[in-house]
């Protein structure tokens, strides 16, 4: 008879809730993409470029969409570092960690530059300078902890946006329909080419997912915030630049670092252009707040999993703040606001690039690798050929940000796995989905279900899941898995030897109260699912026993081929819980996707897994 028998972090305060979350993802989008490089883009593109920022966000989406999937599953610090170490392996978490850290740092760094060059232009202060003192006034909010710096930029967006709308409406009526004229002047292939320029004004939509652990009810929040983020700054950027195109003459319009400002002072006058400058300022705040709050939160990552020093790990004792990271990387800040910043943004951008093309990846290898605990809250659409077309939609962005910023963004990688190679790799030993995909393919036994017990444990925390005792009775049940066909009766007695022990009575006695029990009534609820439960002798005992049988169990003539079964014994004092037990059950089993998730089951703890995080009501 084959039977196959088995016996049996952080602590973040989770307190930004879906404004917060929708604030950090729009503040870091809305800078430089509309407030400098409509100009230089409708150089390129013509009067249709606000179609660029259309096909951009379009773009955009496939990885926004493939990361809200990810992180619905993974809500944890560090956001893409996290998945794609746990997808891909820890040389490329390594890499992709440190790269995004160096990326999302810079973001800010030339944010804080923009700040003190509008500081320049109107009060004369050293633009550097100013940008230092920014800097200091962020990372003075982040310390003081994420709900004050997030609360910030609630503010500073809802007053970016009141001013992005004010504009479209006031701009609206002194649209010259002449500006519209020789609509695509380059051809459609150019406005297709400025949507790659254009396609880093989308590039701050990620930044939220490395605050994950610190988000109410993050499976959803951070999937509508990111969705929500999109939609809205995308729909805003295409009126902006659409409304500019039609107040500014083509020869201003292609000239100017200010198209915002510019367009503003031709329906508000020179009070105008001050207002919008005001704004753009007030962009670059949001931008350079944000990149700290999310940058800070992947040298942690990296530290838990034992690829950077543990001494990243120290956080507060009253907010429990990542102090030393954000430090560092305010620090990192700082030294980057005196070097040239122009060409490492550039590469910085790329960056992102390989980020989106990473998730989309991600998305194909976690799914295809069939892991049990592998649960997203939110699930891509159109799979997998959003993924497909994405990763070659990113491939034809990174040819067109030249050789010069992918030489940089494989110069980094390469530092990155330097670090790897001499830290990292003594230390960590994480396992990875691509692994479950190499033995779902060879049949190998490459992989010892560390992964899946942290996707278990992430999955509890992420849904709040309450452990009561129906949990704990599952997590030391017998679980069998059955191979070949056999009768009720057979059945009986296998299950009788497996309880005798436990129960601490004799198989015989065990198999003859089921075998009363199955003759009163069948226990086969449906034609694959039955719940044999028996009520024995003595007093506070209650034990359950999991079974699948691959070839089936004939219980009844209605139920031949019975594939999930679920024994449950206990003592007659123990009524209230037996039927809290079968509640719990039946509420697991209806749901729709349970029996393919059962019979695809991998392993033994694969089996009780999806016992343990199946959809029901807690005590």
């Amino acid at each position: 008879m084959a039977v196959n028998k088995l016996k049996n972090d952080s602590g973040f305060k989770k307190e930004l809730r879906i404004i917060e979350a929708f604030s950090i993802a729009s503040g870091a989008m809305i800078s430089s993409g509309i407030f400098v490089l409509p100009g230089i883009a409708f150089a390129k593109a013509g009067p249709a470029v606000f179609l660029s920022y259309f096909f951009a966000s379009v773009i955009a989406s496939m990885g926004m969409l493939s990361q809200a999937e990810l992180i619905s599953a993974m809500p944890k610090a560090g956001g893409d570092y996290f998945y794609i170490t746990r997808s891909l392996g820890p040389a490329v978490g390594t890499v992709n960690g440190l790269l995004n850290w160096f990326s999302l740092s810079l973001k800010s760094s030339f944010a804080l530059v923009g700040i003190g060059a509008f500081a320049n232009v109107f009060l004369g202060f050293p633009p550097r300078i100013v940008g230092v003192a920014f800097c200091l006034l962020f990372l003075f909010l982040n310390l003081l902890g994420t709900k004050k710096a997030s609360r910030f930029q609630v503010y500073l967006v809802i007053s970016l946006l009141v001013f992005m709308v004010f504009y479209i409406f006031g701009g609206l009526p002194r649209v010259s329909i002449r500006n519209y004229e020789h609509f695509m002047p380059y051809g459609f292939g150019k406005v297709l080419a400025t949507s790659g320029f254009v396609f880093i004004s989308y590039g701050g939509l990620l930044k939220v997912a490395a605050l994950a652990e610190e988000v109410k009810n993050p499976g959803k929040t951070i999937p509508q915030s990111m969705i929500l983020s999109l939609f809205v700054v995308g729909f805003l950027y295409m009126m902006i630049v659409f409304t500019t195109t039609g107040i500014l003459s083509p020869e201003r319009f292609k000239g100017t670092l200010t198209p915002i400002s510019d367009g503003a002072e031709v329906f508000l006058g020179s009070g105008g252009r001050y207002l919008f400058s005001l704004a753009a300022v007030i962009a670059f705040f949001t931008t350079a707040n944000a990149g700290i709050m999310a940058a800070s939160r992947y040298p942690l990552a990296l530290s838990r999993d034992r690829l950077l020093p543990s001494f990243l790990l120290k956080t507060s004792r009253k907010n429990n703040i990542p102090y030393i990271s954000i430090m560092i990387t305010g620090g990192f800040i700082i030294v980057s606001l005196f070097l040239k910043l122009e060409v490492f943004v550039k590469a910085a951008s790329t960056i992102m690039i390989f980020t989106y093309i990473f998730a989309c990846l991600s998305v194909i290898i976690l799914r295809e690798s069939k892991l049990v605990n592998y649960q997203p809250v939110f699930k891509v659409p159109f799979y997998p050929w959003m993924q497909i077309f994405g990763m070659l939609g990113y491939g034809a962005l990174i040819f067109e940000m030249g050789l010069e910023a992918v030489g940089i963004s494989g110069g980094l990688a390469l530092i990155g796995i330097g670090i790897y190679l001499v830290y990292g790799k003594k230390k960590s030993l994480k396992e990875y989905a691509l692994l479950y995909l190499i033995r779902r393919i060879t049949a190998r036994e490459l992989v010892t279900r560390d992964l899946e017990d942290e996707l278990r444990e992430i999955i509890r925390k992420r849904d709040e899941i309450t452990i009561d005792r129906f949990d704990r009775l599952v997590e030391k049940s017998v679980v069998l898995d059955i191979e070949e066909e056999m009768t009720y009766d057979e059945f009986f007695r296998l299950v009788s030897k497996e309880l005798s022990n436990r129960l601490k009575m004799p198989d015989g006695e065990i198999y003859n109260i089921l075998i009363k029990r199955e003759k009163e009534s069948s226990t086969a609820i449906t034609p694959t699912v039955a719940i044999p439960h028996i009520v024995i002798p003595g007093e506070k005992k209650f034990d359950i026993l999991i079974a699948r049988a691959k070839s089936g169990i004939c219980f009844t003539e209605n139920a031949p081929s019975v594939k999930i079964i679920f024994v449950l014994a206990g003592s007659r004092d123990e009524r209230n819980f037996h039927l809290r037990a079968l509640s719990s059950i039946a509420q697991i089993i209806h749901d729709p996707g349970f029996q393919d998730k059962w019979m695809s089951a991998k392993t033994l703890e694969d089996l009780r897994d999806i016992i343990l995080l199946g959809k029901r009501t807690r005590a």
